[in-house]
């Protein structure tokens, strides 16, 4: 593989646990920031995934901090979200049960949960996944393929991406525009990139715009696109459609 990019975007590696650890920290927080500068009718506002307004998207978040901070959260929240699955894929039922335990806190409740929780998760997913855990297997479906994930994968990569795609959503429900800086959006983008490459492998010349994009290339000739770097994260989280190379989806 070779790769090409702007002097401020970072090399198309995968994340190490240290530097994974350290943009799970800062992307807790930069959430946090959003939440508490939500009007009380931005609360209420739809998002763009079915039956979810901000309020439930945020539970959700708080739940996954939970999720990552605490092993016994960890264990319940798999525990419940199994029985509530009923033969869908798990994670539909981790989050329905994540949103249902939390509905019945008040938003300053749920801000002041949020604000302790958030250097907890960030430390419990820097801290307490320790190999032989780091290498548990998990199935899941993507793109209607069955995969196994290992749980270092969740904790490091996933977790994050979700934090920050949510971060995005309640952006886009409420008319804001997300905070974005090369060094933090723009190293979670060319990781996207990078598994996406890996994923496809076939050659492309790709032009992220924005703050959090940059320019990446793989092998000779291939599709050349262009497109803004969120709305690229959009279409590999499948809130969007792509066509060609962009129909090759990463997991979120």
């Amino acid at each position: 593989m070779t790769d090409t990019m702007n002097n401020h975007v970072p090399q198309l590696r995968p994340l190490d646990r240290r530097e994974a650890a350290a943009l799970a920290e800062t992307e807790y927080g930069r959430f946090l920031d959003l939440a508490r500068s939500l009007t009380p009718d931005e609360w209420s506002a739809p998002t763009e995934c079915p039956g979810w307004d901000v309020r439930a998207m945020s539970g959700h978040v708080l739940g996954m901090m939970e999720f990552a901070a605490s092993i016994r959260d960890f264990v319940h929240t798999a525990r419940q979200g199994t029985r509530a699955a009923r033969g869908r894929p798990l994670i539909d039922g981790i989050t329905e049960v994540q949103v249902a335990e939390r509905a019945h806190l008040t938003v300053p409740e749920l801000l002041d949960r949020m604000a302790t929780m958030a250097p907890r998760a960030a430390r419990g997913r820097r801290t307490r996944l320790r190999a032989p855990l780091r290498l548990l297997p998990l199935t899941h479906v993507h793109q209607g393929v069955k995969e196994t994930w290992r749980l270092g994968y969740l904790y490091d990569t996933i977790l994050t991406r979700d934090t920050w795609m949510h971060r995005v959503d309640i952006c886009r429900a409420t008319g804001r525009d997300p905070v974005l800086t090369a060094a933090h959006d723009g190293r979670l983008v060319a990781d996207v990139v990078a598994e996406w490459t890996r994923r496809h492998g076939q050659p492309y010349r790709l032009t992220l715009l924005g703050p959090a994009g940059g320019s990446f290339n793989h092998g000779h000739g291939g599709e050349e696109i262009t497109i803004d770097a969120v709305e690229y994260c959009r279409i590999m989280s499948g809130r969007s459609s792509g066509t060609g190379l962009l129909t090759n989806l990463v997991p979120f």
